[in-house]
């Protein structure tokens, strides 16, 4: 172990030194420290054992943190392996002192808590190692038993920008010699020893309490900046002549090139609506879309993005909803998708746009514009809006009634992008394939803009249904990541080759349950394991998810950091309880076909932010979350109320090949009965009774009927059409 010299003359040096260091650190990093001042004001608070724990992005974090923390004479915890390099030793020594630990000998936790009861303030980064991803690597148990044994206070410190560095060791990422660098001060901390049966697992659960409280540290900086904004940031960072986006044209366009048409059709679009109108998109996965989305949203227009496979009804109830006068579309995907009725037969449209003329309408006073000013300085042209303002309107699925109109701010998306990539690691080597359609949350934030504004590129399919071409696709495009509903997956795994998803590494399901059926096949076929995950538009939209480092089968995952959540009792409900949350994702309300253009804030009980998601929740001991049901989707049979989800569960376990849905109809004698709508031709009540009795399941959820159909009605977003079953029941005879 390394100690400070009481020699005068040498402190004197060393202080210098590290005035002198400081100085270059600021010129040359244009180092920023934030939330300095709250720390030194905490510190005078703060008694007893203090440690300091940081993310490690580099060579050079340990001398910064010597440099610019706010006290004083702080040792390092240090890996044997670097602390014997002499060039290391040097530099570190001259602004700390430093303890040299094994990482793989039990006794190296005994130093460190003996140290901190000496009552020295100990620093070290509980992943052990510098990121090879980006992102957070894997936390060790062992800093967070030392705090929980010694009851330490923890002052969290995120450094940001070290990355991208040549200190660093990500390879492949566009590296600069003197990027911008923050540390980032965290509000002080206590880690209490959690209850547990044996010691190993209270060693465990303090370690997951830890790796929690670390990707909390990484959104310690809330975006603040708009869509276009980020764009404009994301193709600073990664290289303006970075590929980033390809559709089934077999384009692939760079940053400047998604830029250039950003800039080319936002201008355009401006030219004939107004600045914060709503403007409606009916357009296909394809890059000239993501082009207006991001144009749209810099010259301050609001892009609202309709489902085309909704029908008339619910296509006219959310241009009601949102108050749409302009609708953009193309004239070959209306020719392709046989849309030409349904665009007739909507009103209150004043204009409809077709891409096909815009080019044509694009002036030399714009082409000037563009090609002489704002490719150039593109980050001028964006309209001066809020983080807070309306970025976009996506509309519910209608699965339970009319669409609504949600409106997310770029705040909330941006903050559920940043959600994300706290837990799991979307890199700039990865190529994400989304065939989920752009109208939909899941498609937008995680197939569409999660890539684009972090450096992965996106390949956009424009339909989910094409069974025997996305598989091949992600062959044939070396794919890394995909997203999709469990209905797709499971089609996908059907004809797929078992070698088309070797280059795969995270699959992620989401929008409705995923069978163990599917995820049983994923697994034997590919070798892949399935992250289910759970959301909704009006968070747009991840709630929670499944990560390599936090899984559990037969759950969504843990709530993502930054994310609070309540549940409340629901009377007759047993397990579980209606879940509310709250966050930076949250939507800004709804726009409603009843009263339009008003955006509705929804009133939750739990008071003013709190978004209720309407759905029956139970979490475990270690905060992963098992979905009950909707709190719509129970029926009361009997006086009794039935989970229509655990009738399908029951139906599944007992046609495993089939598909199931169940409804309800009113009954005079019990209130209601259950309808269970199937494929399988073969099953029939006394199977499902029979069970039922095995399985444990009450009498009351062995459905009254069975109604056996070709298939099940689905929307365009994969999910079962419930509101069409639910009309076919109540027709049916009692």
């Amino acid at each position: 172990m390394s100690m400070t010299n009481s020699n005068p003359v040498k402190n004197t040096i060393v202080t210098l030194f590290r005035f002198l260091l400081r100085i270059l650190a600021r010129l040359l990093f244009r180092m920023r420290v934030k939330g300095m001042d709250e720390a030194l004001a905490a510190g005078n608070e703060i008694h007893g054992p203090l440690l300091v724990i940081a993310n490690h992005e580099s060579f050079l974090d340990g001398i910064l943190l010597g440099l610019f923390l706010p006290i004083k004479n702080p040792v390092f915890v240090v890996h044997t392996k670097f602390a014997k390099h002499p060039l290391f030793r040097l530099s570190l020594n001259l602004v700390a002192d430093y303890l040299s630990v094994d990482p793989s000998n039990p006794m190296s936790v005994k130093q460190i808590i003996r140290l901190l009861k000496s009552g020295r303030q100990v620093v070290i980064f509980p992943e052990g190692r510098i990121t090879l991803t980006g992102a957070l690597m894997k936390v060790y148990e062992g800093p967070a038993f030392v705090a929980a044994k010694t009851n330490a206070t923890l002052l969290p410190v995120r450094l940001d920008g070290l990355s991208r560095s040549y200190f660093s060791r990500m390879t492949r990422w566009p590296r600069k010699l003197f990027p911008q660098i923050t540390l980032a001060i965290l509000p002080p901390t206590k880690l209490p020893m959690p209850e547990a049966s044996s010691a190993k697992e209270r060693r465990h659960r303090s370690g997951e309490a830890l790796r929690r409280l670390m990707q909390e540290m990484a959104l310690a900086r809330p975006p603040q900046r708009t869509l276009y904004g980020a764009l404009c940031n994301a193709a600073r960072l990664h290289g303006s002549h970075r590929r980033i986006v390809e559709d089934i044209k077999q384009v692939e366009y760079s940053y400047r090139d998604l830029l250039k048409m950003s800039l080319a059709l936002g201008r355009l679009a401006g030219h004939f609506t107004g600045p914060g109108e709503k403007v409606g998109l009916l357009l296909p996965n394809m890059a000239p879309t993501l082009g207006l989305f991001f144009g749209l949203t810099a010259f301050g227009r609001v892009p609202a993005m309709l489902n085309y496979t909704a029908g008339v009804d619910g296509m006219q109830a959310a241009c009601d909803a949102a108050c749409i006068r302009t609708l953009i579309t193309s004239r070959a995907f209306v020719e392709q998708a046989k849309l030409a009725d349904k665009l007739a037969a909507l009103q209150g449209l004043e204009q409809i746009v077709y891409l096909e003329e815009l080019r044509e309408k694009m002036s030399l006073r714009d082409k000037l514009w563009l090609m002489c000013w704002a490719l150039w300085f593109p980050r001028q042209v964006e309209v001066k809006a809020s983080p807070e303002d309306a970025a976009t309107v996506l509309f519910t699925s209608g699965s339970e009634g009319k669409p609504k109109g949600v409106v997310l701010s770029h705040r909330a998306i941006l903050a559920n992008i940043a959600q994300i990539r706290a837990i799991i690691d979307i890199s700039h080597d990865d190529r994400v394939l989304n065939v989920l359609p752009i109208f939909h949350s899941f498609g937008l934030t995680a197939g569409s803009l999660l890539p684009v504004l972090t450096g992965a590129s996106v390949f956009l399919y424009p339909s989910p249904l094409h069974y025997r071409v996305i598989p091949e696709l992600a062959y044939d495009r070396a794919c890394t990541v995909l997203f999709g509903t469990g209905t797709f997956l499971g089609n996908y795994a059907r004809f797929a080759h078992p070698y088309d998803f070797y280059r795969l590494r995270y699959v992620v399901s989401g929008a409705e349950k995923l069978s163990t059926a599917v995820r049983e096949q994923w697994f034997e076929k590919f070798g892949i394991r399935i992250l289910e995950g759970y959301g909704a538009t009006e968070t747009a939209p991840v709630i929670a998810v499944n990560t390599p480092m936090a899984y559990r089968s037969g759950t969504v995952g843990q709530f993502l950091p930054g994310l609070e959540y309540r549940l409340e009792n629901v009377p007759g409900i047993e397990r579980g309880g209606l879940l509310h949350v709250r966050g930076p994702n949250v939507m800004n309300g709804y726009l409603k076909a009843d009263n339009p253009g008003v955006l509705q804030t929804p009133a939750s009980n739990q008071g003013p932010g709190w978004y209720e998601t309407g759905d029956i929740v139970e979490l475990d001991s270690e905060g992963f979350v098992h979905i009950v049901g909707r709190m719509k989707r129970f029926a009361k049979v009997a006086g009794e109320m039935v989970s229509l989800e655990a009738v399908e569960k029951l139906a599944l376990d007992v046609s495993p090949g089939g598909l199931h849905a169940a409804s309800s109809q009113p009954d005079k004698s019990k209130g209601e009965a259950l309808i269970l709508f199937t494929t399988d031709k073969q099953l029939d009540r006394a199977a499902l009774q029979k069970a039922a009795q095995q399985l444990g399941f009450p009498e009351l959820a062995v459905p009254k009927k069975i109604v056996r159909v070709d298939a099940l009605p689905l929307l365009g977003t994969g999910k079962t059409d419930y509101v069409s079953l639910k009309r076919i029941a109540e027709e049916l005879e009692a």
